[in-house]
């Protein structure tokens, strides 16, 4: 066998999860982004109507499903997406797992796929399982160092995955730098803007603000509300490149169920219960952050998303998740299932009931 899969990155906290489940009241896991809020009960609601479930559905999205996309991104970022710039995925971790494969179909003289060095573990593995190179970036103040990238490695690129904000980091890039590093280096650049909404630092911000000329912009609907289990998003931008996804996306089979576009484009089409949302986290994301700051865990605010970014002195990322879950019970993921840069540093996802999190502080807070 010429591939053997490893393990999958969360399979290997089952050591945690058994220290933290000795506390009364039990573990409290944050190690995977899962989002634990109820979604809007307008979307449940037309989950119930089924709306063409007995038809195929359209595997670029339906009309409806493309307008509430373009709408959300001029609400939000102020740009003006044709629909024929923008289409339906999956979820998007399929969209990012595939996307190396189908490119290198396209253009079988590029063989690699450039990724953050600190990052979501699915940018790696897109390249492995299109039997590609998967190089990792060097980050710089939390940023794609895009100068560091080897000239061979640029000429024999296929794509460049950035990220923000950034999981698991929580920092922003330079997405304006990316695009233009993109275009003189005839790389598409893949920018991956899940948690978008929860930008904390600045306005939220898209690639597509930059142009669209060789670049995708990439966004779910599972952690702006709170809908992982759906598996809806879409991409967007270089009106070439996401015509040849959708035709071969569509050869695929590829498709978002269509009582689920008709429930999503509603979830699109509606703000409010995100502003309702982005209050909860940043609560969330307070609260905690000041508890283990008081016990000698260091852990900046994020400039966005959900997840804080922790180290502490004497401990690598594993002893940290270890302490944490014995003094916690907290289950957190330790920094090197996101690339060896990590190996010092935890993360923490801020997807527990308030209840919950309200626990992990008087735990830690007990324990000092």
């Amino acid at each position: 066998m010429s591939f053997i899969p490893p393990p999958y990155p969360y399979e290997r906290l089952e050591g945690l999860r058994d220290a933290a489940s000795r506390h009364e009241g039990g573990a409290i896991d944050c190690s995977i982004g899962t989002p634990v809020d109820a979604p809007p009960d307008f979307v449940v609601k037309a989950f119930a109507e089924a709306t063409g479930a007995r038809g195929y559905p359209p595997s670029a999205g339906t009309a409806q499903y493309r307008q509430a996309c373009a709408g959300w991104m001029h609400r939000r970022f102020s740009v003006e997406v044709p629909a024929s710039q923008l289409a339906a995925c999956v979820g998007t971790k399929e969209f990012v797992a595939s996307l190396a494969q189908y490119l290198h179909l396209r253009r079988d003289d590029r063989d690699t796929v450039l990724y953050p060095a600190i990052s979501y573990p699915t940018y790696a593995m897109g390249a492995r399982l299109a039997g590609l190179r998967a190089v990792e970036v060097p980050m710089k103040n939390g940023m794609l160092d895009l100068e560091s990238i080897d000239s061979s490695d640029r000429a024999r690129a296929l794509v460049l995955w950035s990220n923000s904000p950034g999981n698991p980091t929580g920092h922003l890039d330079d997405l304006g730098a990316a695009a233009r590093w993109g275009r003189e280096n005839d790389v598409l650049v893949a920018s991956d803007e899940c948690y978008a909404d929860y930008t904390w630092s600045d306005r939220p911000h898209t690639i597509l603000e930059h142009g669209m000329d060789n670049v995708l912009a990439l966004h779910s609907i599972s952690k702006r509300s709170n809908l992982a289990g759906v598996r809806a998003g879409f991409y967007a931008g270089d009106p070439e490149v996401v015509a040849y996804l959708r035709l071969v996306r569509q050869h695929a089979g590829l498709m978002v169920p269509a009582p689920v576009q008709a429930a999503v484009s509603l979830a699109y089409d509606d703000d409010v219960h995100v502003e309702t949302q982005r209050d909860v986290y940043f609560r969330r994301l307070n609260i905690l952050g000041d508890a283990l700051r008081e016990v000698g865990v260091t852990c900046p605010a994020p400039q966005g998303s959900f997840y804080l970014w922790c180290s502490r002195e004497g401990m690598d990322g594993w002893q940290l998740a270890a302490w944490l879950a014995e003094v916690s019970g907290l289950i957190v993921s330790p920094g090197e299932l996101y690339g060896p840069a990590g190996v010092d540093f935890a993360r923490i996802a801020l997807v527990q009931p308030d209840e919950a999190i309200e626990r992990a502080v008087v735990r830690l807070r007990t324990s000092n």
